[in-house]
């Protein structure tokens, strides 16, 4: 492992220098190398930066002159916003650095969004601004391994409170730059999406049999930031195909919870041409915060408080239609093979019969609901068995296999 690795440090020079030129002299001190770029707009750096606001402003085809004569500051940011990614990512195909920090108030952390953006899994990108974590942060910009520090009492000039932030984000880039492992790709992967085991349990028979099979998995955990992290990876085209069984976060969504993973969830590999089997993991419950206040409309839902973050709310009859439609909706726009996979006796182990939140007619409306409005496009397969059963597993893992037999997933990796 090599200590010599080079760290790209973005912001304004003509307001952040101070702040810039410490995380600057924390890295050299130990041991690493830094490149600067600055995204100002309208003031001038005291100091040099191997790149200026005018080159980041022709990686956007323009001028700093013509960003300044827009005359508004959120066009002039967007506009070097896409310089500076643009930028970023020509830099980072040649190989010229390991690892980005960026700096920013409200404004710099808009432009830290789209700058990590760009660049791949694997390549360590972290955030320094003073909005970190907060709600105003949309968590469809966030990249799936973006890391964010709070910069504390360092929204103008140097002081020993943000000294120990910036500090620690400086040692954190650097550190991560050093042992980062970027993916291998010697075996191809599979998403996968699920809860933890008290609620959904087949990826403990699928893993084992996908990787002997010689595939790697990886298992999103469906919360949220988890899905949209998978959409994102599966958009891109990293998965060799997807096991998408846990599609709670759809319902999530269109019933106004904030654990949500967007509107798009459920689309990311069919746009992709990616090859995917869908099942209705926990589609018969809505998660909710549980620290807010129940809304109003819950108050004669059955619930379960899985814990001090998470409560889930058991959905009507006419709510599950509507995941139903929603789910089928999401696959109708898919250009690959897709099997959505029908567990007839329950999709979460709280639904079993004789569990707390069996509702055995309300599941089998929402099954009825998916055989009268599965599109074409998409293979439907009732398994007489619950979601958790091993049946559910085998019958998933023969399709997979035929798949494999015929094809349509390709068991070559991305090395």
């Amino acid at each position: 492992m090599s200590d010599a690795k080079t760290i790209l440090i973005v912001g304004t020079y003509d307001t952040k220098q101070d702040e810039l030129e410490f995380i600057a002299d924390c890295i050299r001190q130990a041991g690493g190398q830094v490149l600067c770029m600055d995204v100002s707009v309208l003031g001038e750096s005291a100091m040099p930066t191997e790149y200026t606001k005018h080159d980041v402003a022709q990686a956007a085809n323009t001028t700093i002159e013509a960003i300044i004569a827009s005359g508004d500051e959120n066009t002039a940011m967007q506009l070097m916003s896409e310089g500076s990614s643009a930028l970023v990512l020509q830099l980072y195909r040649q190989a010229l650095f390991d690892g980005v920090i960026v700096l920013g108030g409200s404004m710099g952390t808009d432009l830290a969004l789209d700058v990590c953006a760009v660049l791949p899994l694997g390549v360590p990108k972290y955030i320094v601004s003073t909005v970190a974590f907060s709600s105003m942060i949309p968590p469809e910009r966030l990249a799936a391994d973006t890391q964010m520090i709070l910069w504390a009492g360092g929204l103008y000039g140097l002081n020993a409170i943000c000294k120990s932030s910036l500090s620690q984000a400086a040692g954190a880039v650097l550190g991560a730059a050093r042992v980062a492992q970027k993916p291998a790709n010697d075996r191809p992967i599979i998403g996968m999406t699920s809860l933890g085991t008290s609620a959904l349990r087949y990826m403990v028979i699928l893993k084992p049999a996908l990787e002997a099979r010689g595939f790697e998995v990886a298992v999103f955990h469906a919360t949220g930031m988890g899905g949209r992290a998978f959409e994102s990876l599966a958009e891109q085209g990293v998965f060799a195909c997807v096991f998408d069984l846990c599609t709670q976060e759809l319902g999530n969504d269109i019933h106004g919870s904030s654990i949500t993973a967007g509107p798009s969830r459920l689309t990311g590999a069919g746009r992709a041409g990616v090859p995917q089997l869908v099942a209705p993991g926990c589609t018969d419950l809505v998660d909710v915060v549980s620290s807010q206040p129940l809304a109003p409309r819950w108050a004669d839902h059955m619930t379960h408080v899985h814990n001090r973050l998470i409560t889930s709310v058991v959905l009507s009859t006419p709510e599950r239609r509507e995941v139903a439609d929603a789910i089928t909706r999401q696959l109708g726009q898919a250009t690959a093979n897709t099997a959505l996979l029908l567990p007839l006796r329950g999709c979460g182990e709280w639904d079993r019969e004789g569990a707390d939140l069996h509702d055995a007619k309300a599941y089998a409306a929402f099954c009825e609901q998916i055989r009268q409005q599965c599109p074409d496009n998409v293979v439907l397969t009732e398994i007489d068995a619950h979601i958790n059963d091993a049946e559910f597993a085998e019958q998933a893992l023969a399709v997979f296999d035929q798949w494999c037999d015929q094809g349509i997933v390709n068991k070559e990796s991305k090395a």
